[in-house]
């Protein structure tokens, strides 16, 4: 089972840390529906060397689109040396007859129904060349098979998914394509969640579901089973959902320290054009207080090269990410993938400049902008992560804390994420990623000691975005539509 390598994964130069995260959980999950006596092994060429000199009779490979090309040279070797190979994951979703010619059988969408059925047409010697997955559960679904990670290769280990999908509608995301013709959004039970959490060494966890806060009551079972446990975790979650409940108080009780948000644009233009109506009407300097007054730290995410922004968008959004206190930032460049509602309005008005798959890494601008040149737009997106990051900005950000704590704590964790790519790099190569797991729990149980009245800090002094459509904007339309991406 192999993971390929993302093409902006593989720079001869410094390697960040975040490609050294995670193991790959989904191919973790289905190892767990093999036999016993199965000889399985688990690849993933982020942190290894793919030894290519194997026999293996059964490849089964995961295929983002920025690994698709790698992907398909690694099936076709794999076959052209007499092993049945299967390919799955997003891009074989989004683009099944490309695939299909580089596999033995294609899996579109999730894999808990079909891969069963799959291994059982396979040891009957009646494999079908297409899976496709309709029934949508976690119920019965088998344990990660955690034993055939290599954990010290990771900064988390501990990484888990409780849940599938999101339950909105974002146009330029893939959970749409790739959970069609069934449910987009599930959880496991509360109690099979839990024990999984129980199985783990440690005390951190990273939650890579796309919403945890999603299922409100589903959440908060889960927050209420994990209070008491000592853990320290990271999820992600819509402002939405941190605005309107006190699930973030339950979660911030139940160990969150780390949150990462999708604001991805402070336009409300912007926000109607791509469905994240989520977002439409939320104060995000309120949510961002709420979360900092519990000791909660903030991952923004922010897109730029949507039709409503301009030259001034980058700087725009730096300066208020800063001063907002935001800890760290994630910039992309808006992307168009196959199989979303945006790469069909972008093709349909012909904008789309090229499909090579390597430069759909949110890095690149494969498209027309509307208001901005593919140069300007990749110019200014890397300005904002050189801006986001430099000394003097991170000191500014960490000068919105109320105590000198709050300041210390925030310049580690803002600083060690970016300023310090070559001592990643040589962990990395050292194989010894995991072994800086005890700092990042030491900077994380320093959060979480905070005054609960929000307007204590400077932070209540900042001036709100809210994004709210205005009467002048033609496309200020409220409807309500159903959120983003996907965990297998």
């Amino acid at each position: 089972m192999i993971l390929p390598a993302l093409t902006e994964a593989t720079s001869p130069f410094f390697r960040p840390i975040k490609y050294s995260l995670f193991p790959p959980l989904g191919l973790a999950q289905l190892a767990g529906y093999f036999d016993p006596d199965d000889e399985i092994t688990i690849h993933d060429e982020h942190v290894e060397k793919l030894t290519l000199d194997d026999e293996p009779d059964l490849v089964v490979i995961q295929v983002y689109i920025t690994s698709a090309y790698r992907a398909y040279a690694l099936a076709d070797l794999y076959r052209r040396r007499g092993a049945y190979v299967c390919l799955g994951g997003l891009h074989v979703t989004s683009m099944p007859e490309e695939a299909a010619q580089h596999a033995d059988t294609i899996f579109l969408g999730p894999g808990e129904d079909t891969w069963p059925s799959f291994l059982a047409d396979y040891r009957a010697d009646q494999p079908a060349q297409v899976y496709r997955s309709t029934v949508r559960t976690l119920v019965g679904a088998p344990r990660f098979r955690r034993d055939l990670i290599k954990r010290h290769l990771y900064l988390v280990p501990n990484s888990i998914v409780v849940s599938r999908g999101c339950p909105h509608a974002c146009d330029f995301c893939y959970k749409e394509a790739f959970f069609k013709g069934g449910r987009s959004f599930y959880t496991l039970a509360v109690d099979d969640a839990l024990a999984e959490i129980e199985r783990l060494p440690g005390r951190h966890l990273y939650f890579l579901d796309d919403h945890l806060l999603g299922h409100p009551r589903f959440a908060a079972a889960l927050f209420e089973g994990m209070r008491g446990m000592g853990r320290l975790w990271q999820a992600a979650a819509t402002v939405k959902s941190v605005l309107e409940s006190d699930l973030v108080e339950q979660a911030a009780r139940a160990g969150l320290r780390s949150l990462f948000v999708g604001f991805e644009t402070l336009n409300p233009a912007n926000l109607q054009e791509h469905h994240k109506y989520q977002n439409l009407d939320r104060d995000y300097t309120a949510a961002i207080r709420r979360l900092h007054s519990l000791g909660v730290m903030v991952n923004g995410s922010f897109v730029f090269g949507m039709d409503g922004d301009d030259e001034s968008v980058f700087e725009r959004t730096v300066e208020w990410a800063i001063g907002q206190g935001i800890e760290t930032a994630t910039f992309h460049i808006l992307t168009p993938y196959p199989g979303t509602g945006l790469h069909q309005r972008m093709s349909d008005e012909q904008r789309i400049t090229t499909t090579n798959w390597d430069l759909y890494d949110t890095r690149h601008v494969v498209y027309r902008p509307a208001q901005l040149t593919p140069r300007a737009l990749e110019d200014g997106y890397w300005r904002a992560y050189r801006d986001f990051y430099r000394w003097g900005s991170i000191f500014r950000g960490a000068a919105t804390k109320a105590t000198w704590a709050d300041r210390a704590r925030h310049v580690a964790y803002s600083g060690g994420w970016k300023k310090f790519e070559p001592m990643w790099d040589l962990i990395i190569r050292a194989r010894q990623a995991c072994g800086m797991l005890p700092v990042l729990e030491a900077v994380l149980s320093s959060f979480g000691q905070h005054d609960s009245d929000p307007t204590s800090s400077q932070s209540a002094r900042r001036p709100a975005i809210t994004t709210t459509p205005t009467a002048r904007d033609p496309r200020a339309r409220r409807s309500v539509t159903p959120l983003p991406l996907i965990g297998t």
